[in-house]
Order: C-alpha cells, then structure tokens, then sequence
C-alpha cells in the first residue's frame, strides 16, 4: 500500500462521524495532554473493520494507541525542552507521532518521523496537523543507514527480541558517533541493563491494548 492512499484512507476515517468503538477521535494524550492525537477508541476493532473493508491483511494499528514509552518520553522532552531545542531530531518508529510532535513543540529545528508502516505515516502527517506544527515523515528502515540528526528518539520500539536485536546496534552507532540517544521503556525485557543509563522514570497511564495494569513505570534511558 502506498502511503498516499494511507492517508487518503485515514483523513475518510477522520472524517466519519461517529461515537463507535472501532472508530478514531481527536483526544489528548493522558500524560502528554499538551498533545492531541488521533486514536482508535478500541484499536483492535478498527483494525478489523479496516482489513474487513480492504479485503486483505493489513499490519497492526500500533500508531491507533498512545504507548507507555513513547508518552514518558515526549512528557521528558516538554519537561526538558532544551533537550530538543534547536536540534535536528529523528523519532524513530514514530507510531502515532506523540513523541516528533513533543519535539517539535519544544522546539526543535527539524524533526523527522520516520515508521515502517504506511498507516503511520499517515497517522503522524495527520497528528501533526492537528496539533500546528511542521514535520519531516517518511517511511522505510532506517536501521541499517547512519543518523544525520542531532537527537534520536525511541519511544517504546523494544517491543520483542528481534526488534530489539536490529534497534539496539543501530541506537548505539549512533550514539558512538555523536549522536545525543534518548529511549523510553516500560520494562518490556529487551534492554541490556549494563549499556544504558536511566536519566529519568515515570508513572504512565496505560492506554495501549491488552495491559493488565493502569499505571507502568517507564524510564528514559541513554546508550553509555
């Protein structure tokens, strides 16, 4: 699927009124209120109505939910905005956008959103819309090629071991070339605990499906 006809299939969903629980709503992230976000209301009913309506598989709605790691990270960033402040940012596997969006909001230079998925492409040029502010969104992996930014962002993309296995090296290549490297974890058992460094720690409401807490602990961390 192109990313073009991404969007055009989300701005229709947008654009659908309706109060359903397998449709989008414009609402503020409930850690990052700051933010406003277009997201499924039960993520795994859009996504089977979506795939029943396309006739074909479609991959799963990550960008649909605001995840634990990504909502400490963007909260650290609107709490830190020097962090971001006058930089070129990369935010990696950016899922919905809440984390670019943070940077862009503390002021940053440039930010690149970059997602594999067509749909969160779409999702983040939407997102960005709604919340007034300008971002760089492209599509493809980036985990083989170097970083031309200034800060790099991960907010939770160590969701599984294989992941996990290509992410790690890349952030750390970054990182030894100079790279400022910034990830947000709820402990999902994929980090090694002996190369990096926690910077800051926070309770977050859960959002994300399938959860059997309210409230995780999420750290931002740094490669050493």
């Amino acid at each position: 699927m192109s990313e073009q006809t991404a969007l055009a299939d989300l701005e229709r969903e947008i654009a659908t009124p309706g109060g359903g629980m397998d449709g989008l709503r414009l609402v503020a992230a409930p850690f990052v209120p700051e933010v406003r976000l277009h997201l499924a209301e039960d993520a795994i009913l859009w996504w089977a109505r979506m795939e029943a309506a396309a006739g074909r598989s479609l991959p799963p709605p990550y960008w649909a939910s605001v995840w634990a790691g990504g909502q400490a990270l963007a909260r650290h960033l609107l709490d830190h905005p020097e962090l971001a402040a006058g930089r070129r940012v990369l935010d990696l596997a950016s899922g919905s956008g809440l984390v670019a969006i943070a940077a862009a909001l503390a002021g940053a230079e440039r930010v690149t959103a970059n997602d594999v998925d067509p749909y969160a492409v779409a999702a983040v040029t939407a997102n960005a819309r709604a919340n007034r502010v300008e971002l760089a969104v492209t599509g493809g992996d980036l985990l083989d090629g170097p970083v031309h930014a200034d800060l790099l962002l991960a907010g939770d993309v160590l969701y599984d071991a294989g992941l996990a296995a290509r992410v790690l090296p890349f952030l750390q290549r970054a990182a030894d070339r100079g790279v400022e490297v910034l990830v947000g974890d709820p402990d999902r058992g994929h980090l090694p605990a002996d190369r990096l460094d926690r910077v800051a720690s926070y309770p977050v409401p859960t959002t994300e499906p399938s959860v059997d807490s309210p409230v995780r602990r999420v750290h931002v961390l740094r490669p050493r």
